[in-house]
């Protein structure tokens, strides 16, 4: 092959790396606050803020406390929450989760009236309020214990509808049960809410990642683990089929979990499907960041900007981030 020697001086690349300006002007890819959720965890009580060991930074909050870092995050440019509940007390058939008055219908009564622009999203799920702290009704078969799926839909589909009742936008199944967005979508329709959209946990990984998360939302199983319903992680057509399937089931939004260590998978559902496409930079991307951070030995505004935008660039329309409400504040400061 013959490299053609031009005529005139080209331009490049790196003079348009020559000052943030030109950078910039040629920036490929756009961090906006709105692509950011924050997720909060919300529990019982009153004038409650207790912090998270193991995510600096990270409270479970009292409605009252919510309120307060709600407006807060409004201010400072944030315009999504994800709302996960601690209920005071829990059962093997998580009924605080789909309770009218439980603690997330009771909070996002409260934001929706407060904040009526907020997009609130609730996370569905019934590992909070498990007694177990599994995902699903847990049942014996021999010397074996396991996750009876089917039972395991109705309770999902309840706690659904009752965050609809209260006024959610979005509501996000995070089980990885089979067929939840089917029946999720079918029983949101039949009680009205049939332009509530659907954003599925779609591709969600069985994560050493979620550690400290499991100690904010006080979810940690009392036995096994979840690998029997979360995806193995050496997994990518697998992700593919199982995005498809709720996409077929009636999904609005897909996401991947975790981001940072998948963004080959995120790549592959937001090039496959073309979907709204979300990503949750889970609890152990933003420790590991803190830790690093408060030892001195790395800067945390720039990393965790580098790993957002590291995520956006693999096709993430919507970051759900710990770092949201910063993100916005370094955003204004760009």
């Amino acid at each position: 092959m013959k490299f053609i020697t031009p005529r005139f001086p080209v331009s490049r690349p790196r003079r348009l790396r020559a000052t943030r300006e030109l950078r910039n002007l040629v920036r490929e890819s756009r961090l906006a606050p709105s692509q950011f959720v924050q997720p909060l965890f919300v529990r019982p009580g009153k004038n409650i803020r207790n912090p998270i060991p193991s995510m600096p930074g990270v409270f479970q909050l009292s409605p009252d406390s919510l309120l307060h870092e709600t407006e807060a995050l409004v201010k400072s440019g944030v315009t999504s929450v994800l709302l996960f509940g601690i209920p005071d007390s829990k059962d093997a058939k998580a009924s605080s989760a789909y309770a009218k008055n439980g603690i997330v219908q009771r909070s996002v009564r409260d934001l929706k009236k407060a904040f009526p622009q907020l997009i609130v999203i609730t996370d569905v799920c019934l590992c909070e309020y498990m007694s177990h702290g599994h995902c699903g009704i847990v049942r014996s078969q021999g010397a074996k214990t396991i996750i009876d799926n089917d039972p395991s839909l109705e309770l999902l589909v309840r706690s659904a509808v009752s965050h609809a009742e209260a006024g959610a936008d979005i509501v996000a199944p995070s089980d990885m049960m089979d067929g939840r967005v089917g029946a999720i979508r079918s029983r949101l329709d039949t009680a009205g809410f049939i332009d509530l959209p659907i954003m599925a946990y779609a591709a969600k990984f069985s994560s050493a990642f979620y550690g400290p998360f499991r100690d904010a939302a006080e979810s940690t199983p009392k036995f096994g683990d979840r690998k029997s319903y979360q995806m193995d992680s050496a997994n990518a057509a697998e992700a593919l089929r199982e995005v498809a399937l709720d996409i077929a089931e009636g999904a609005d939004i897909v996401m991947v979990k975790p981001a940072l260590s998948y963004l080959d998978i995120l790549w592959r559902v937001k090039s496959e499907f073309g979907l709204p496409t979300a990503a949750y930079s889970v609890s152990a991307e933003y420790s590991m960041v803190k830790s690093g951070a408060e030892k001195g030995w790395i800067d945390e505004r720039t990393v965790a900007m580098e790993i957002l935008q590291s995520i956006h660039r693999a096709g993430a329309d919507i970051i759900i981030t710990y770092w949201a409400q910063q993100a916005c504040e370094w955003l204004k400061e760009a």
